[in-house]
């Protein structure tokens, strides 16, 4: 299994829309894709759709990896 280079994964960011960042941040979050749509006001496809688009940028090839890059750019669980 291909591994993201979280030292590397800050370069990354400049290459992700805003609305790719929502989504991480919603995911980092621990929303599922339908939570994500919700919370957005998207489709699920749409959501699947962004995070495609973000795995192929970054090589991440599954929800945890997508989870790691979203904190290592910063993006975490809800504070109370």
């Amino acid at each position: 299994m291909p591994k993201i280079d979280l030292a590397t994964a800050g370069t990354a960011a400049p290459a992700l829309s805003d609305r790719e960042h929502q989504v991480l941040e919603h995911l980092a979050d621990g929303a599922t894709y339908q939570a994500i749509a919700r919370r957005m006001n998207l489709s699920p496809h749409t959501v699947d759709t962004y995070l495609r688009r973000i795995r192929g940028k970054t090589g991440a090839v599954n929800r945890t990896q997508l989870a790691l890059l979203a904190f290592s750019l910063g993006h975490g669980p809800a504070r109370g």
